[in-house]
């Protein structure tokens, strides 16, 4: 769920690093902690720890890792309100996003790979019968740790997109560094010490904090990295990770569309719309971002889209179910918001609720919904990252799917309608990583789902199988047990077994059918 940086791309290696880093509340704007940024010799350092304790870790071996995970997911349901509260005082979100997303993606998650890392790095034996190459010779493929992980995350989901990416790398073997953003660093300064508490060995998990300079230094250091972030930001990291030619995974930023046929169950729909493109403030990359309703239902459902958000409860998240929406965390993300916001009114577009930014201390916009919206408009075509909702009328759903693909992104996309077959028809030609028919966001809780961008949002998967595999390296073994003193092909060449060789291809591959 990549969140807007605020940070171009060209500064991702910015000099020098502040001293200290000032965390601040974003619904009071108070500040609430400093911390280190730490100087490039300090990250070579962390980096050289973490490599001497990685072979330890190795040894453990799946059982012994999967047991300091699930001591972690033990450690994480004793701690909730402690970890929920870390989360909210940082991210200014409710404490209801911080519970769904940070904590309980999270503990979901370390159960999880701690479960399947067996399963999906477990040795493949690859047949050797169907080649004659190979026949009786044994063919294996392992999957071994990369080694050093860098994991670079983003300020929307602290602990869900930033510790939850170093869990599958720690499942399979690795040791892991990972950058948090500099807005919400103390989530993850939290889930080191839990880690450390729950028995993972010294140096295997490490934070490091700092800006983009830590970043880029980190890239330096690593075997891998996977980064959760801006379009911009992401293709600096990936020239960098060319640079240090190491593996790289990003998730980028989205522009999900949302497509309403008139069968809907519209109550569903406009209640998943409500929810989908509100919570956490709008600031979840799988939101719904921009929303097409075929003309038979739309007044029905903007009606009732609008009565819902008009409902919605916004402030400082002072306590359990206190609000509906929180803060929009940054200052910087408040301006991209209003911008696009003001952009739409200045092309036509209607607000029918919201569409301003609320007084008084913290960083709030209101909950807003805007009609006669087209692709001229910026909401419709970038990432705004905020708690807004356009809706779009159109004559069909295949309208609507052409508007949805007409974008560089390609994260998610979302189909409702009663007609099941009709909806996996359309899912199929959405262009995204992911389409949810009657559902949204839901399948990031689907562990075993890959999940990941097309175009530019994003490279690689989370999830699955893949989700664990990319940390790791492929080794392919092949075991000769009985075989020739000298081989037919080997030296020395003579004519006559040249030829006889001729023939055996042909025998072996001559059979196939011809065009």
């Amino acid at each position: 769920m990549a969140s807007v940086e605020e940070r171009p791309a060209a500064n991702l290696a910015d000099r020098p690093p502040p001293a200290t880093i000032r965390v601040e509340n974003p619904a009071s704007g108070e500040l609430i902690a400093t911390v280190p940024s730490l100087t490039r010799e300090q990250l070579a350092s962390l980096a050289a720890r973490a490599r001497a304790a990685q072979p330890g870790w190795e040894a453990h071996g799946f059982d012994g890792r999967g047991r300091v995970l699930r001591r972690a997911q033990r450690w994480m349901l004793d701690n909730a309100d402690r970890i929920i509260e870390v989360v909210v005082s940082e991210t200014g979100k409710t404490h209801e996003d911080a519970q769904l997303a940070d904590f309980g993606y999270t503990v979901a998650a370390l159960g999880f790979w701690a479960r399947q890392a067996p399963r999906y790095l477990a040795e493949e034996r690859v047949p050797s019968w169907n080649n004659p190459i190979a026949v009786g010779k044994k063919l294996v493929i392992r999957y071994a740790p990369i080694g050093l992980v860098g994991v670079i995350g983003p300020w929307n989901f602290p602990i869900a997109n930033s510790f939850g990416d170093c869990i599958p790398a720690l499942a399979a073997g690795n040791s892991v560094i990972l950058k948090p953003s500099e807005v919400t660093p103390l989530s993850s300064l939290l889930m080191e010490a839990m880690m450390r508490e729950c028995g993972l060995p010294e140096h295997v998990f490490q934070v490091a904090t700092g800006g983009g300079g830590a970043g880029a230094d980190l890239i330096a250091e690593v075997d891998c990295v996977m980064f959760t972030g801006s379009g911009p930001t992401g293709r600096a990291v990936i020239k960098a990770a060319a640079e240090a030619l190491i593996p790289c995974y990003l998730e980028l930023g989205g522009n999900d569309p949302m497509i309403v046929c008139a069968d809907a169950d519209l109550e569903r729909a406009a209640n998943a719309a409500t929810f989908y493109s509100m919570n956490n403030s709008g600031q979840v990359c799988i939101s719904v971002e921009r929303c097409y309703v075929e003309q038979a239902a739309y007044d029905r459902f903007v009606e009732q889209v609008t009565a819902n958000v008009r409902k919605l409860r916004q402030g400082s998240p002072d306590g359990i179910g206190a609000v509906d929406v929180g803060a929009v965390t940054l200052s910087s993300q408040l301006e991209i918001v209003d911008e696009h916001v003001r952009d739409a009114v200045a092309k036509g577009a209607r607000v029918l609720t919201g569409g301003h930014r609320r007084p008084g201390p913290g960083h709030f916009y209101e909950p807003t919904v805007l009609v006669d919206v087209d692709h001229s408009m910026k909401i419709m075509r970038e990432e705004t990252f905020g708690p807004t909702l356009p809706i779009m009328r159109i004559p069909d759903a295949e309208e609507g799917v052409r508007l949805a693909n007409d974008s560089s992104y390609g994260l998610q996309a979302s189909v409702w309608t009663s007609d099941i077959g009709r909806g996996e028809t359309l899912a199929r030609t959405l262009e995204a990583g992911v389409v949810c028919v009657n559902d949204a966001q839901i399948n990031y809780s689907a562990l075993n789902l890959p999940m990941g961008g097309w175009k530019a949002s994003g490279l690689g998967s989370r999830h699955g199988e893949n989700g664990i595999r990319k940390y790791t390296k492929i080794q392919s073994l092949l075991v000769t047990r009985r075989a020739l003193k000298r081989e037919p092909f080997m030296f020395p060449y003579r004519a006559r077994r040249t030829m006889t060789l001729r023939r055996l291809f042909r025998i072996l591959y001559g059979r196939g059918k011809r065009d």
